[in-house]
Parts: C-alpha cells; structure tokens; sequence
C-alpha cells in the first residue's frame, strides 16, 4: 500500500508546476474509494486550498467544501475553482466530466477519484444503468468509453496517476522550461473608438480587447459580429463588455443564450463597466439598467425573438448550442451579435458554423468576425485542455473537404461503424462523430459513451476513399412484451424507446410498442457533398439491411419543411407532431414512420389517419403559432390515403361554395372549411393550382383562426377586405376539384353570366 506522504508529495509537485507555468494539472488517485479519500484529505490539507475555492463533485458530503452532484455539475459554468474532486467510483458521467475540466483555474488540479484503471472498464455504474434500455439489461453495456478514457490518462502529460496499492504509476510532471511572464499592463485601446476607453482598460489580453472593438461595428445597421473562441478565452467578458457600453450609451441591449446561466458572465462584466463608468442604476443577474436610460435584459430564446422589436442591439451567447431555425429568427435583429463556444464543454453542435453562417452571408447584414485564440484563465497549450479535447471529442471534426470533394452516391462504399472498429481507429472515430455533431444542435460527450458502450444503438456510413461522408446513429425500438407496454399505457416511461413511448403514452395506443423497429437518430451528410443524394443513398441502405428483420422505420425531429421533404421523399410519412414547442430548439418535434411489414403497415396508417382527423383541431389551439409552411410541410408528408372523407352536407357545400364565388362568408360556419383544407392539404392535387401564399393564408385564417387583420398584415394584403376576397379566390379551385352536386349547381348559379 502507497504511503500518504508519497501522494502528498505528488500532489504538492504537480500544483507547484502547475502555478508556475499557469497551466492545469491532474491526479488521479485510482483503487479502494475509501483510501482514496483517506489520501485526498491528507492532500487537501496539505495543499492549503481555501474551501471556497474547492468543489467535490460526488454522490456524498466527505469534505469539509461545497459539494454538488454530478447531474448539478452545470452549475459550475460560468465559476472557478483552483481544486475540483470528482469521485467516480459509483458512476462516470461523462458531460460532467467535461464542465468540470472547464471549471478549474490556471494553476489548479483536477482529482479524480477512480477504480483501478485496469479494473474499471469491466465495472457497470449508475451511467451504464441508463444505457441499458429495454429489451437489453446492464450485462449488455459495454465499458468502451471508460477503457479509452483510461488509456488517454495514461498517455498525456500533465497527468499524475497513484495506484493506491502499488504506489505513483506516472508522476505527471512535465518539467516545462520557464515562460515569460505576461505583460502587467492592459492591451492598448484603439486609436479610433466609440466605447469608453475603460472597457478596453477592462481586456486581460490583446485578442478580448480586439473583440470588444468588433462590437463597435454594431454602432451601424444592418449589421452582425461573430465572435467565436475556445472556452477559457474571455468571449462571453467580451459580450458584457461591449454591452455594458451600449447600455453606458442609453441603448437596450437584449441577451439570450440556451439557459440563463450562460449569459452570467456577461451580465457580471457589464455590470462592473456599467459601475466604473458611475452610470449603474440597477445591477442585477438578469437586468442591468443606467441612469441614461440603457438597459441589459436577459430573454429565453424564444421569448428573445418576440421581443427583437423592442431591442436595440440583441446578443447571443453560446450561439452553437442554439438550432439554426432559432439563429435565423433571431437574424430578424438589424443590429445582432452573436458569441460562440467552437468546441463546448456542455455541448455545442457545428450547425452555426456549417449551417447558419451561409444564411448569414445571405442576409442584408454586414459582418464583422473576430477568433480569441489566446487563453485567459490558463496557458495556451495547457495539457488539461488538451487532454479533455482528446478524451472527449470535443474537436472532433469530419473529414477534409479536399478528401470526400468528389464522393456521389455511385463512389461510396456501406459500411457498419462497430463500437470495437471505432475504438482501434482513432481517425474512423473522429470522423464519425464529428458528423454526428453536425446532425445536432447540442451534441455532448455523453453521445460518445453511447455511441461505444449503449447497446441499442448501432452507427452506419458512407466512404468514400475510406474517409466518412455521411453518418447515422440508429436505435432498436419496440418488440416490447406487454407487460411493458401496459406500463407505458398507464405512465410508465421505458428509456430508449421515443417512437413507441410517445405513441403509447400520449395518443393511447398500447399497441404501439409491440412492432419492432428501427429509429434513426441521427443523420448527417459531409457540408461539402450536401445535395447530392448521399442521405438518400445511406437510408436506402439501411432499409435495405434491416427492412426484414423489423416491421417499420423511424425518426423524429424538430419539424422544419426541408426537413418533412428530405424524409417524405425517402417514404417517411408524418404520425404526430408534438403540442409543446422544444425547450431548447423552440421547434414542434414530428414524428415520422416508414413501415417494412404488414404490422408496422397498420401501426403506421392508424396514426396517419388519426393525425390528419385532429389536425385541425390543433392548428386551432396549441398548434395556433405553428409555422405555416411547416402545417403545409406535415400534411404533405402523410399519404394521400390518409386523406379524410370529406362529410359536408348541402347545407355546410353552399356555405363554401358561397364564400368562395358569391356573397357568402367563412366566418359564419369555418368547420366544413377545415375539413376542406386539410384533405387538400394532404392530397395535394395536381388540378388545384394554389400559390404558396394562398396554401399559406388558408392555414392561417382556416386552420389557425387568426384574425383578418393579423393575417393581412403577416402575408401582406393591402387590407383585410382584399384578405378576405383572396380566402374566397383561394377556395375556388378547392370547390371545383372536391364539390358535390349541390356546391357545382351554387358555383353555376354565381358565375353564370
């Protein structure tokens, strides 16, 4: 057994080192969880760390300091800490390892508290229990992830590992030759500025004080700045800064960011500026006002694009970790912001830089970009850093674009992405799930564990000269047996089953979890071959591999009309569409099904149809704020015998035919209407010639409900007169193509001449 002094010693050694150089270190004390903290205490004592500056993350209050959880391991961001103890021994979770690792200062340590490292692998925590979805058990979980994670501690520097009972297995110091020290003073403003010269004054490095002059060029609209950094560089200080200048200037700066906590720094470095410059009036986490008349607001997303009309300037921290459809609603802002993490510690996919900055530089808005490469809480290269980059994937990136530039359908090669594949090629498996990054807006390193160790899931790809070109991530869903089912029917909930989940519990199908089926979780084409039917080709694919083996297809998404048309085109029709916006994309999800037997045939068409029979019903209450192209977007997913039989008596085709040709109105009676549009809708005849905006208005005024005026303004009709006569022109092909009798004698009664 090691002697206490041995990994006091150790400890004492990596935190001078790590002082010295204004880096990080780690020491992982691995075996027996009670020696562990027996040597930990004797560590902590001896490095004379104040208990404000040290955070055990673990399952238990074993230290005299704060104590969190590791599902609370969030509320660290944004803070510091010169030591943080994780203990790992009754559960690993991986995204708390990484806002961890961001958590602790230049010249602070990392302790980890592990089983032995050649041991852990083979061990199943409380991370693994939620892997094990049903139908598989624990037994089924791998140890891929901690087996990888355990080799890169060994491998690294800066990274002390102590075998509790044979003693120090690597000492983790690096002997770096001595640094220069940083310059004291604060970097120079610019000659020629607009904000205070104390906001520069305010810069720890030449890279913020730049990016803070970037902010300047939204002095002018319209205009945007991009602001992207690696975390520990000072670009969310660099926010605060310049919009506690705006504010200092009497403007209204409006912040939004995925959760309020993101946005703590800024607010905090504002808040400072706003104090400095004696202009504070109120000074609070969320609201800042001036004595000028400028204030600093925090908004949710969604609540931030209902209130972009108010704002003078809108910044956007964590912009990667926001979808594009939230980031483009968000460009409505004539004079915006946006900062970004490029490789987040809570996760943060490339959408924004792959996908939104081609709408940004389709926009009207000048842009000003900015990179802070220089490290403020820590040394550039500091091995902790580069350590969980590795560890983690957090850089993980697709393939080259002069490598796959030339891939088509017809030169990719299908091939299966197997955990124990993916574990021996480090490349193969950088290449995948930085793909899949791109398939999401907030990818974390939990997906990584998942992706190696979670039985339900299997990865498929496209090649192309051996290099990744398009990805999915594929879940095993239902064959539930029924006393499973019956527990989802009555509330239960059964993890790792979405599809069968959603349809049990919410529309009250019991029957819905019993076909088995496959769930496409994710898919994601290289951005550099996009629109060239490799997503197509990879579905086919896997239809091809899996459509005898389970009675129906899958998958469900944040509804978007590019989205509903790149699956209806690969035969995925519409099922449901959820009645609650996603906390996090502010999108309605959809849930779409391609069935492969005769039993997921009939699981399927119930479903259709039952969702086009109450569609109406819910574009008129909690789907009143759906977006019309997507309303249009999920009817046209469904097929056309999914249609509803149109039941309108004479009386109800008069009052149609009435306001579609004579002096009738839709107010009076809007019910055979809807009824109506939807089978139109879901039909989409090539005989009824409508324009978008028509399609778009009847959703709005006749599935909606919106008011004539609300709707003449949005699609913009002169007045809701012309609004109103527009309705009538736009149900008149409606009436010719599906009227009865009585509507055709009524339609001849008002055009003949």
């Amino acid at each position: 057994m090691i002697a206490d002094d041995a990994v006091v010693d150790l400890a004492r050694s990596l935190r001078a080192e790590a002082a010295r150089t204004n880096e990080r270190r780690a020491l992982v004390l691995a075996g027996d969880r009670e020696q562990g903290y027996d040597a930990l205490e004797d560590v902590l004592d001896a490095l004379a760390v104040p208990i404000t500056r040290t955070t055990l993350v673990g399952p238990e209050d074993r230290l005299r300091c704060e104590q969190l959880p590791q599902s609370h391991a969030g509320e660290l961001l944004g803070t510091t800490r010169d030591v943080v103890v994780l203990d790992a021994h009754g559960e690993l979770r991986p995204d708390a390892l990484g806002k961890l690792v961001g958590t602790v200062d230049g010249g602070g340590l990392l302790l980890l508290l592990t089983p032995s490292l050649e041991d852990w692998p083979d061990r199943r925590d409380g991370f693994d229990d939620s892997l094990a979805v049903p139908p598989f058990s624990l037994s089924d979980v791998t140890g891929r992830f901690r087996r990888r994670l355990a080799e890169t501690l060994r491998d690294h520097r800066g990274i002390g590992i102590v075998d509790l009972e044979d003693g120090v297995v690597d000492d983790g110091l690096t002997e770096p030759a001595p640094r220069r020290d940083a310059e004291d003073e604060a970097p120079d403003p610019p000659p020629s500025r607009r904000f205070p010269t104390v906001a520069y004054e305010a810069c720890l490095t030449a890279d913020q004080a730049d990016a803070v002059a970037a902010f300047e060029a939204l002095f002018d609209a319209p205009a945007a700045v991009v602001l992207e950094a690696d975390r520990g560089r000072g670009k969310s200080s660099a926010a605060g800064l310049a919009a506690g200048a705006f504010a200092a200037e009497g403007e209204d700066v409006l912040v939004t960011a995925p959760a309020a906590r993101n946005a703590r720094e800024a607010f905090d470095r504002a808040g400072e500026l706003c104090e400095t410059l004696d202009c504070a009036d109120v000074v609070e986490p969320r609201r800042i006002e001036t004595t000028t008349g400028g204030r600093m607001r925090y908004r949710e997303p969604t609540a931030a694009i209902e209130r972009l009309a108010d704002a003078d300037v809108v910044i956007v921290d964590e912009a990667a970790a926001l979808p594009v459809s939230v980031l483009q609603d968000l460009l409505a802002a004539e004079r915006i912001a946006f900062a970004t993490t490029v490789h987040g510690y809570e996760g943060a996919g490339r959408g924004f830089s792959v996908r939104f900055r081609d709408r940004l530089a389709e926009s009207d808005h000048a842009v000003t970009e900015r990179v802070l490469a220089e490290p403020i809480r820590y040394a550039a290269g500091d091995p902790l850093e580069v350590w969980a980059f590795r560890a983690l994937l957090l850089d993980a990136r697709p393939p080259v674009t002069q490598l796959v530039a030339d891939a088509d359908p017809d030169s990719v090669a299908y091939r299966r992405l197997e955990p124990e594949a993916l574990l021996a090629d480090e490349h193969l498996l950088r290449e995948a799930f930085g793909l899949l990054v791109l398939a999401h807006y907030r990818t974390e390193p939990s997906d990584l564990a998942r992706l190696l160790d979670a039985p339900n899931l299997e990865a498929r790809a496209l090649t192309h000269g051996g290099r990744i070109v398009s990805v999915a991530l594929l879940a095993h869903e239902g064959d539930l047996p029924p006393a499973q089912r019956a527990m989802m029917y009555e509330g239960g909930r059964i993890r790792g089953n979405m599809l069968p989940d959603v349809l049990t519990s919410q529309l009250r199908d019991e029957r819905a979890g019993e076909p088995a089926g496959i769930r496409v979780v994710r898919i994601a084409t290289h951005h550099a071959v996009r629109s060239r039917g490799l997503g197509s080709r990879l579905l086919e694919e896997i239809r091809e591999e899996y459509g005898d083996d389970v009675d129906w297809l899958g998958t469900g998404f944040g509804a978007t009309p590019g989205l509903l048309e790149f699956w209806r085109a690969n035969g995925y029709s519409a099922v449901h569409v959820s009645t609650t916006r996603n906390d996090a994309s502010g999108e309605y999800s959809s849930l779409l099904l391609s069935p492969t037997s005769e039993d997921g045939r009939e699981l399927h068409d119930r479903h259709a149809a039952r969702l086009v029979r109450r569609f109406a019903a819910l574009c008129t209450d909690v789907l009143d704020d759906l977006e019309p192209d997507v309303a249009r977007a999920v009817m046209r997913s469904v097929p056309d015998d999914a249609a509803p039989v149109l039941g309108l008596t004479d009386h109800e085709w008069r009052i149609v035919a009435g306001a579609a040709y004579g002096p009738g109105l839709f107010d009076v009676d809007p019910g055979p209407f809807r009824e109506l549009v939807v089978r139109s809708l879901v039909e989409h005849p090539e005989d009824v010639a409508l324009t978008d905006r028509e399609e778009r208005l009847l959703v709005a005024r006749v599935l909606q409900g919106h008011d004539w005026e609300a709707v003449a303004d949005r699609f913009g009709y002169p007045s809701t007169g012309q609004c109103m006569r527009a309705l009538g022109d736009a149900l008149v092909p409606l009436v010719d193509r599906y009227g009865s009798e009585t509507a055709r004698k009524d339609r001849e009664r008002f055009t003949d001449d």
